[in-house]
């Protein structure tokens, strides 16, 4: 269940699966959902297909998801992302900088970025869509 918080997204910068530096700040503007996973995570394989419905259809809206995989190669993280057919951002953290940077370990995690780059809610463990729907949509609204 998230949690509501009210702070500052980070500085992150991390390189996605086509080997570019992408960060946080580039998305001002978006209401965005950081989710740090791993390919060897089960909740995280099973929360991946709502994320991506939810991103697809509420993409066009200035919604996006960044998918930070912890420290796995990018190999292995792109052949996970295309068997998912991850459209969205898919960052690599082979340093844990995201974990460190959420203050959380535990995976799946994931926190709400507003459009101002506030972060908004936080969580642990599984998506369900009708979190999306509750705590993530009336953001997109706003």
């Amino acid at each position: 269940m998230p949690y509501p918080v009210e702070y500052a997204a980070p500085e992150l910068s991390l390189q996605n699966i086509n080997g570019k530096t992408e960060s946080l700040a580039e998305y001002r503007g978006k209401v965005v959902l950081v989710n740090n996973w791993a390919t060897w995570c089960p909740p995280c394989k099973a929360e991946m297909p709502t994320l991506v419905a939810y991103h697809n259809e509420h993409t066009a809206d200035g919604f996006t998801v960044i998918a930070i995989e912890a420290g796995e190669p990018m190999d292995l993280v792109s052949e996970f992302a295309d068997s998912f057919n991850m459209t969205f951002p898919v960052w690599l953290d082979p340093n844990g900088e995201s974990l460190k940077t959420s203050g959380n370990g535990t995976l799946p995690n994931s926190y709400v970025i507003d459009r101002s780059g506030t972060i908004r809610y936080a969580w642990t463990g599984e998506i369900s869509k009708a979190m999306l729907e509750k705590y993530i949509t009336p953001l997109i609204a706003e």
